[in-house]
């Protein structure tokens, strides 16, 4: 059985990589002898003599940017395959690489006892990994839940709101949970999660992207949090090429894939975002505590209930909370028609995490916001959801 593949056009790295395996290790190599990748696993592994391999040696001469691509592709669809790269080890592009999904990268000058180290330990991680049971992909019929975070009027939080949102919701699923930016003139998730991403909104929903929920995927950036984004264009001009159509293609094949799709609107109600409403299972309500706010969401609300596009479940979060504002969550309960379903108090550490880049739920700072924050996050926890439907609505605490 071949437990190592090998790509590579490079004769004499094949046959180090031999001698190493022959070493000591068990298992064979089987070698391709070229330097381009495959588009697709799936055309990789149609031409292996056996079943799929441990670990996956991507040698040297091979372009290190289809490497990476094939590595995110590979890590999204079997996290438990080894990628290990064969290039010089510079520290800027490691950090690159291992957020691809590469777990090890080694000098194409290294001897047989230096790969068989590395091939070794890569065996030992496919082991470890191949041992935990993953979680049932999505179905048809077991889609993930969709939760649009929207708010009528701008500057309430609810960026802020939707990424602590995604981060908390990583602990409870890690990498199952992507959040996508549909603020697409000028969303500010990037900067939210301080993420310089490759690519956007607009690779997503190309013709690619809609037909293979495979090349959506190497479109997603990876963050620390154990979650994806999907960030919105760099120019407003991009977003001007993006149909609500599309978003909806979108927000259906993430659903598909994820246990949670986090989505980020724009402020109103334009049409990419009444799209998006219409793909929720959940949608959140920010208001802050002022009377243009709460008067805007009435206003959303009254519209939305005539239009009938309205998801059922639904969670009034009041943001930046202050009772020396002059209002009560009573005045905006009777304003709205509606029980606020989590009250979250004006924070200094949240302003903080904000410009940082750096959610406050993801350094899990001690601060009264955190607690509302987690409330938020539980109310999509699927043990949470069991045991409590009937109170899903039950009033603040005054």
């Amino acid at each position: 059985m071949s437990r190592f593949v090998l790509i590579t056009p490079d004769v004499d790295f094949d046959g180090r990589l031999r001698q190493a395996v022959a070493g000591g290790l068990q298992g064979g190599v089987q070698t391709f002898f070229t330097s381009l990748l495959p588009a697709d696993p799936n055309d990789l592994f149609a031409h292996l003599n056996q079943e799929r391999p441990e670990v996956l040696i991507l040698g040297p001469d091979v372009p290190v940017e289809e490497s990476l691509r094939l590595a995110t592709v590979m890590n999204v669809r079997f996290p438990e395959l080894s990628v290990i790269l064969a290039s010089e080890p510079d520290p800027d592009f490691i950090l690159q690489a291992m957020r691809a999904g590469i777990r090890d990268i080694l000098s194409p000058g290294s001897d047989a006892a230096q790969i068989r180290v590395l091939l070794e330990r890569a065996s030992q991680q496919f082991a470890n990994r191949h041992r935990v049971q993953a979680p049932p992909p999505m179905t048809e019929t077991n889609k993930g839940l969709v939760i649009g975070v929207f708010s009528p009027k701008g500057g309430v939080g609810k960026t802020t709101i939707a990424t602590n949102i995604a981060i908390g919701l990583g602990k409870i699923a890690p990498m199952s949970v992507v959040i996508v930016d549909l603020d697409l003139q000028f969303g500010d998730v990037a900067s939210g999660l301080y993420l310089d991403p490759q690519h956007t909104v607009t690779d997503a929903v190309s013709p690619a992207a809609s037909q293979d929920s495979l090349v959506l995927k190497a479109f997603l950036t990876v963050h620390p949090g154990s979650i994806y984004a999907l960030c919105a264009p760099p120019t407003p001009v991009d977003a001007d090429e993006i149909t609500p159509e599309q978003v909806s293609r979108l927000l259906e094949q993430l659903s598909e894939q994820f246990q949670y799709v986090v989505v980020d609107t724009a402020p109103g109600l334009p049409e990419i975002g009444l799209a998006a409403m219409e793909q929720c299972t959940d949608v959140v309500w920010v208001s802050g505590m002022d009377i243009p706010s709460v008067r805007g969401l009435r206003s959303g609300l009254d519209v939305l209930r005539q239009l009938e596009i309205l998801p059922e479940t639904r969670h009034v979060v009041l943001n930046m909370a202050d009772s020396k504002l002059g209002l009560t969550v009573q005045d905006l309960e009777s304003t709205i028609g509606a029980p606020v379903d989590v009250s979250i108090p004006r924070s200094r550490a949240v302003a903080l995490s904000t410009n940082r880049g750096i959610p406050v739920l993801q350094e899990s700072a001690k601060d009264p916001a955190t607690k509302g924050l987690n409330q938020l996050v539980n109310r999509f926890n699927p043990a949470w959801r069991a045991t409590s439907q009937r109170k899903l609505h039950r009033r603040v605490v005054v």
